[in-house]
């Protein structure tokens, strides 16, 4: 039992490793897709579509997730 706590509380205190390039890549292209879909004039216009990717703000709230990881918050521009 206590090595268990101790083992929580050392995963609790580490820092999350950095994101892969990979992983970045992929949850950008995730994005990317979702907007093509609920907005379907991107779909062959790739400007606009990074321009409302660029919009969107995500901000990373590193250690505030489930098991210290990273969550992404979306802000949406101002207007909308």
């Amino acid at each position: 039992m206590k090595s268990g706590f101790l083992e929580f509380v050392r995963n609790s205190l580490r820092s999350e490793e950095p994101m892969h390039p990979l992983d970045q890549r992929i949850a950008k292209r995730w994005v990317k897709e979702r907007l093509k879909r609920i907005f379907p004039q991107f779909r062959n216009d790739p400007d606009a579509l990074e321009n409302a990717y660029q919009e969107l703000g995500l901000e990373a709230h590193e250690g505030a997730g489930k098991g210290a990881g990273t969550v992404y918050e979306i802000t949406l521009p101002k207007g909308s």
